[in-house]
């Protein structure tokens, strides 16, 4: 059995509530721990927000009971009047999170029977306890940098094997291949977005994210892959044009990583084109169709290395500001 962070987390900050709200001496000390419960979220961001929406909430629940109990009295058609008009004025307010965080403070004057200034002190104390210390412990999120690395692998096996079934199709006219990877690949940047997601919420101050990036070129050339594979099947019988696109795939095969190659198969591509606007022109409907075939898949393949040239342009500008960054902070400490 896995235990998850924000289990670890709730462990730790719920006691750590309850034990400040009995050494501040305020009642319904239990209140403390269940609002740090209600806080624990999965990102540094969605902590902010969370933390704000349920204080706001708070104060809005405590004007309701105010004003609701002193004046209609304690009954629990009162509280269900209350819920019934509070609830959507949370959700009018775009600070629903904090309904079941204000609840358990209108519950607490309810409970109470009473509104006195000693009472309301202490419900503001517990709000600060039980909010502040769930932001505080989720102020800590865990890099997600190996996760993140991993699906990275995983991405770029899997590409590996699409392209050289590719090349294998071109050159034995037939497949073998169940296409498994091809689904595999839509799965892992499926679950390598919400990473990203979540990464990107840990990072309030950053604004450039390298696997934000990364994965979205991987996306588009994901795209470029699936349309590339009808086009495949299309292709004439084996002849010198098809085998050198074939050893082209193969070659691409063997050069999916972060780095920049993509510049290099630019070039070697420019050569396949030459060569294939050299031969003659087709005779026959079927010839023509699949020129029309070789022509567009070459486009296909000329937008994916583009894309993976165009990503390291960008990460090569990020990493050389970086530098000149460093470079004025010095000279402003000196």
């Amino acid at each position: 059995m896995k235990i998850g962070y924000r289990t670890i987390k709730t462990a730790i900050a719920t006691p750590i509530a309850i034990t400040i709200a009995q050494l501040v001496g305020v009642t319904n000390i239990a209140s403390a721990g269940i609002l740090t419960i209600l806080c624990i979220q999965p990102s540094r961001k969605k902590s902010v927000e969370s933390a704000w929406h349920r204080f706001l909430a708070c104060i809005l629940a405590i004007l309701f009971s105010i004003v609701m109990f002193e004046l209609l009295g304690y009954s629990p058609i009162i509280l269900g009047i209350l819920l019934a008009l509070f609830i959507p004025t949370c959700v009018f307010l775009k600070i629903e999170q904090g309904i079941m965080t204000a609840t358990v403070i209108t519950l607490n004057l309810y409970g109470f029977g009473l509104i006195q200034m000693n009472f309301l002190y202490e419900q503001f104390l517990l709000i600060f306890i039980g909010i502040g210390t769930g932001l505080i412990v989720n102020l800590y999120m865990p890099s997600l940098d190996k996760k993140l690395q991993e699906k990275q692998r995983e991405l770029e096996s899997n590409f590996q094997i699409i392209l050289y079934e590719i090349a294998l199709y071109i050159r034995e006219q037939h497949m073998d291949w169940d296409g498994k990877e091809i689904a595999e690949v839509g799965r892992i940047l499926e679950e390598a977005d919400e990473l990203v997601k979540r990464d990107q919420e840990n990072h309030l101050l950053r604004d450039d994210h390298f696997y934000h990036k990364y994965f979205k070129m991987r996306k588009k050339q994901y795209e470029i892959l699936q349309q590339m594979l009808p086009l495949v099947t299309r292709l004439p019988e084996k002849d010198h044009v098809s085998e050198r696109i074939a050893d082209f795939f193969e070659k691409l095969s063997n050069s999916v990583h972060p780095g920049n190659t993509a510049i290099l198969f630019l070039e070697e591509l420019k050569e396949i084109r030459e060569a294939f606007h050299e031969e003659e022109l087709p005779a026959t409907k079927e010839e023509f169709e699949t020129r029309a075939s070789l022509h567009q898949l070459l486009h296909e393949i000329e937008e994916y290395l583009l894309l993976k040239s165009k990503f390291k342009k960008s990460d090569v500008m990020l990493r050389e500001k970086k530098p000149k960054r460093i470079k004025k902070e010095k000279k402003t400490k000196q």
